[in-house]
């Protein structure tokens, strides 16, 4: 009977386990399938760091993405966020994904005096869409320090007027939020924010 216990006990522990895990992978599954999303979609075109090759957590909600949808380019900010706005000046849709909040301010240049300005400059005429993922670094199970966990939402929204910053706190905001930026036609780009900690624990 001990023995039985044990067995039962075990597959009790097993059982507890697997819906853990199955549960916390909500949030990257998600992100997988907003991904697919995209990449159905004619025009759309995944450029930035981690894109075709491993490095960071975002290659693994890209890594089932056609290669032909995908462009990997080098540790080059300001040049990812120019290559996006003429991208989609000429009537693209880039995912511009950069791994950090802290790596896209090398590129906030293009996004906050261009992105951002030309429906304004244009008189509404220019209308470019540029999707752009970033993440808030993960803390566990190694904290990055200070440069690569930043999370500059607030400040974005306080220096763009055309460009919508969206958090993704809830895996259940992630796929809307997606496809919200990819079919939106009111001239405004987006910016999806997401946690990178949020892919081990929800």
């Amino acid at each position: 009977m001990a023995t039985r216990r044990r067995r039962e006990k075990g597959g009790f522990l097993t059982l507890v386990v697997t819906l853990t895990i199955s549960i916390h992978m909500e949030y990257l599954n998600n992100l997988k399938r907003a991904m697919s999303i995209l990449a159905d979609h004619p025009k759309t075109y995944f450029i930035g760091q981690a894109v075709e090759y491993e490095g960071t957590g975002l290659y693994n909600s890209l890594c089932h993405i056609p290669p032909e949808k995908r462009l990997e380019l080098p540790v080059a900010e300001y040049f990812q966020s120019g290559l996006a706005n003429g991208m989609a000046i000429e009537g693209l849709i880039p995912i511009s994904t950069f791994p950090r909040w802290n790596f896209i301010l090398m590129g906030t240049d293009q996004i906050v005096n261009h992105l951002d300005k030309f429906i304004t400059m244009s008189r509404g005429k220019l209308t470019p869409k540029v999707i752009i993922r970033v993440a808030v670094g993960s803390e566990s199970p190694v904290d990055p320090q200070c440069q690569h966990k930043g999370n500059f939402s607030e400040a974005f929204r306080n220096m763009t007027q055309n460009i919508e910053i969206i958090e993704l706190n809830e895996p259940e905001d992630i796929i809307p939020s997606y496809e919200k930026a990819l079919y939106r036609t009111d001239g405004i780009s987006t910016i999806l924010v997401e946690f990178a900690d949020y892919c081990k624990t929800k």
